[in-house]
């Protein structure tokens, strides 16, 4: 805090972002909530204002996890005081059952996403330092989003809601085992991993959100924000990691959301107009390579669906997106920029085919920010 004079120079900010963020002191983390419009760039209004947003998130913790888990836990409980309006078989679709259920459809997609976040790496099965003891509290009897994952069985019907070009339908009537005993292991009761938290944030956003929920790619927008802050060497800030983020992910959902929302894809805010202004871009500035993917028919949306609804999440190391995120959270225009980055990683081999498009070496970060900011001042 005491780097920044009391009221921040929003514009000052930007320009020195925009060049990479140091990792060291919990300096990215601290500016990211300022660029994602979480912290009020008078920083004497931090303290309360970050009490009263952590407050919030630990109601909806208590509104949509543990008043909904105490309710079925004590279902079986007091048999003779369940009407008919409590029951589960209550076929009225505006029933709180009934919702309890379409939940864990969506907590079941979230759970098998989010286990799988980032598999290379550690860190999100490990423990995390600071678990939700409002979750873990032992005076909350009640049904933890744990103990439903374990509980659910998947319906024939369901069919996950998967925006990355593939659909994945479930057996008819399994029981939920997807995973070796020996592979993600639950830690014991006391501990939580970092998925779980990234989970709870997850399906505490699909049930605010009901009109989007929960789409698949969402964990790989929320694992770099969370491992950002979960990562800040400042215990006062890591401590609060999963509201900080939760709100920083839901402003950033609110610029991107419309990327999720298949009903928009053709309009001018969806992802169809935006993967046809990548073409457009690379038509004007390399018309050879155009002209190439055009000749062996590769369309914008074989490679640049993922890129651009993901913020290339998915395309390089985790260190590299955060260097990416950097610049992008840091542009005024954010996913204007997006478009110029993914025309700059576009610059392949023209006798590449498009599946090796999205699945190419890894290639310098740094000069993929100069080049496609050139692109965007038009030099």
């Amino acid at each position: 805090c005491s780097r920044f004079s009391r009221k921040i120079d929003l514009k000052a900010l930007r320009e020195l972002c925009f060049s990479g963020i140091p990792c060291e002191g919990g300096i990215r983390a601290l500016c990211w909530k300022i660029l994602l419009n979480y912290l009020p760039l008078d920083q004497a209004l931090w303290e309360t204002f970050l009490t009263k947003q952590r407050d919030l998130y630990a109601q909806f913790l208590r509104e949509m996890i543990i008043q909904p888990g105490i309710a079925k836990a004590n279902l079986g409980v007091s048999r003779e005081d369940v009407t008919l309006e409590d029951h589960p078989l209550n076929p009225n679709p505006d029933s709180r059952w009934n919702t309890y259920f379409k939940d864990n459809e969506v907590l079941l997609q979230i759970d098998k996403d989010v286990r799988r976040l980032y598999p290379d790496m550690a860190f999100f099965q490990r423990p995390t330092d600071f678990p939700s003891q409002l979750i873990l509290d032992p005076e909350n009897e009640y049904e933890t989003l744990r103990r439903r994952v374990e509980q659910t069985t998947l319906k024939a019907q369901t069919v996950n809601r998967n925006r990355s070009g593939v659909t994945n339908v479930s057996s008819p009537g399994k029981a939920l085992n997807l995973y070796p005993s020996n592979e993600y292991e639950v830690l014991p009761n006391g501990c939580e991993a970092h998925w779980e938290v990234v989970e709870r944030i997850l399906f505490i956003y699909a049930k605010l959100n009901p009109g989007i929920a929960y789409v698949q790619g969402m964990n790989e927008i929320v694992g770099p924000i969370y491992y950002t802050f979960a990562t800040d060497p400042s215990s006062q800030w890591k401590e609060h990691a999963e509201a900080d983020t939760f709100f920083c992910f839901t402003s950033l959902m609110s610029e991107n959301r419309d990327n999720f929302i298949k009903s928009l894809d053709d309009s001018q805010c969806g992802i169809t107009f935006k993967m046809e202004s990548v073409f457009s871009k690379l038509k004007e500035k390399d018309t050879e390579l155009y002209l190439k993917l055009q000749e062996q028919n590769i369309k914008p949306q074989y490679f640049t669906f993922r890129w651009l609804t993901l913020l290339l999440s998915q395309e390089f190391l985790l260190p590299d997106v955060i260097r990416i995120w950097d610049s992008l959270f840091s542009d005024q225009e954010r996913f204007e920029f997006l478009i110029p980055v993914c025309c700059t990683h576009t610059h392949r081999p023209p006798n590449m085919q498009s599946a090796v498009l999205q699945d190419y070496p890894i290639s310098d970060v740094h000069a993929i920010l100069i080049k496609a900011k050139e692109l965007q001042d038009g030099l």
